[in-house]
């Protein structure tokens, strides 16, 4: 197999493959054609400067073309690519160096300054750089399913972040989710919004939607509500995947509405709120789909495409995909049905051949569509009560002064523990403790008594890691 061979080069030359929208706002159309001819000229160039089948080559780019043109060149020659959100600082990326200890980085010129201060001791290629696609075009390799391909690390919401080594069979494994959850069909704009460097950029920005004929949008600038609902008219987007934070604010900050040609709304990453969810649906008259998956083991469940999606959940378990749920915990219990688990981490052994425990506490309801109730380790027992934290967060930001909410346990002489809920106010409201007894009772009303917070804090912010999760634990050290 090879990605760049049977996907890009096999696709009709003249056929859309990416829509660019620069950070400026330029816009430029590329074709199937252009980005094989460019990507195997980088390849070429790659090889030149002495990168090998097996080398890592890390990426420091934005939601740009050289970015795709970059990794659709590693899938080329079978080199190992590392790509790394813009968001990451030197000392994370000292980080990544020191476990991946790359041959090559590959850095935007507006981001060299980072990755210099990281001191990468490897050569450093700036883009763009219109002089590496003069090279001749490299030649595809031939790989096998477990070869390495690409390097992904955790976002590090319960500790260090960690390097997650995937195989050739990631890439095209990414069918499976691309047929049974995203929806991508032929001739679809899609535009997964997720920066370049996690892991849902790595397989939904570009690499499913090719997999199933369909186009890609890239959109080269920082977050902004309003501009995102305006280029989803504009572009004629089909399917839109984002994560749960760009859904939540987007329904507190700005006003969805009906698209033409907007098909499937589908998210990852964290469970979604119902009144999220509601007022997604009330203003576009679609539902969104949601769905899990972790860094390892690729995309595990979603809501299925053509049935209506059951509200607060994540969807079934992907068809073939050997999910159980043991004893409150998600379980992968035959990790060989799962086309794009990860081969290890990085410095470690291999991945298990056994069950792979998540460490997710979910439920399931008669119909198999499993509910995330937390991380096991987020988990809050108070006076012998088990509180999941999504629920009580759930809860509060159905409140109209609530723009978010994250709960955490807090230590408490009597209980074990109570809960602690973390509120970021909506413009116009002010902290008080009227309104945190306000917000006491509207949990009480609205679930189990026992789980209402004890403690309600207010901040301006949550602490989150750069692909927008909560960082619990650090609200928990803040206690």
């Amino acid at each position: 197999m090879n990605y760049a061979r049977d996907v890009v080069d096999a696709a009709p030359p003249d056929r859309r493959a990416l829509v660019e929208i620069a950070a400026g706002g330029a816009r430029r159309e590329w074709t199937f054609g252009e980005v094989a001819d460019r990507s195997a000229r980088l390849a070429g160039a790659l090889d030149a400067r002495g990168v090998k089948r097996g080398d890592v080559v890390m990426t420091v780019i934005g939601n740009r073309p050289e970015w795709v043109l970059a990794m659709v060149a590693c899938f080329r020659i079978g080199a190992v690519v590392l790509p790394c959100t813009e968001q990451l600082r030197a000392k994370d990326l000292r980080l990544r160096l020191d476990a991946a200890a790359p041959a090559l980085v590959i850095a935007d010129a507006r981001d060299m300054g980072e990755v210099e201060a990281a001191r990468p001791g490897c050569p450093v290629l700036a883009v763009p750089d219109a002089s590496l696609y003069d090279a001749p075009p490299a030649p595809a390799v031939e790989l096998a399913g477990e070869d390495p391909c690409l390097i992904a690390f955790t976002s590090g919401t319960a500790g260090p972040p960690k390097g997650v080594l995937h195989a050739q069979r990631y890439l095209s494994g990414q069918r499976l989710q691309a047929e049974h959850w995203l929806d991508a069909r032929p001739g679809d704009l899609v535009w997964c919004t997720a920066a370049s460097g996690w892991s849902k950029s790595a397989r939904n920005v570009f690499v499913a939607p090719w997999l199933r004929g369909a186009a890609a949008l890239l959109h080269d600038a920082r977050f902004d509500p309003q501009q995102r609902l305006e280029l989803l008219a504009r572009e004629g987007v089909a399917v839109l995947c984002m994560a749960p934070t760009e859904y939540r604010v987007i329904a507190k900050r700005a006003e969805p509405r009906p698209v033409a040609g907007l098909r499937g709304l589908v998210a990852a990453g964290e469970a979604l709120n119902a009144e999220v969810l509601r007022v997604w649906e009330e203003a576009t008259g679609l539902a969104v789909r949601d769905g899990y998956g972790q860094t390892e083991t690729g995309q595990l469940t979603g809501n299925p495409p053509g049935v209506p999606p059951r509200p607060g959940s994540m969807g079934r378990p992907l068809p073939g995909v050997d999910l159980r749920v043991r004893d409150g915990e998600l379980v992968l219990a035959d990790p060989a049905t799962d086309p794009t688990f990860f081969l290890g981490y990085l410095g470690d052994e291999a991945a298990p051949a056994g069950p792979w425990h998540t460490g997710d506490r979910v439920s399931c309801d008669e119909d198999g569509y499993l509910h995330f109730e937390g991380r096991a380790d987020d988990v809050i027992v108070s006076a012998g009560y088990r509180i999941g934290p999504f629920e009580v967060e759930s809860a509060l930001v159905e409140h109209p002064a609530v723009a978010e909410a994250a709960v955490v346990a807090a230590p408490d002489a009597e209980r074990g523990a109570v809960v602690r809920a973390v509120v970021v106010l909506r413009d116009g409201y002010a902290p008080s403790d009227r309104l945190a007894r306000e917000l006491q009772d509207h949990v009480k009303a609205l679930t189990a008594p026992y789980k209402y917070p004890r403690i309600v804090d207010f901040a301006g912010a949550l602490p989150k890691t750069s692909s927008g999760k909560v960082r619990r634990a650090a609200l928990r050290a803040a206690d």
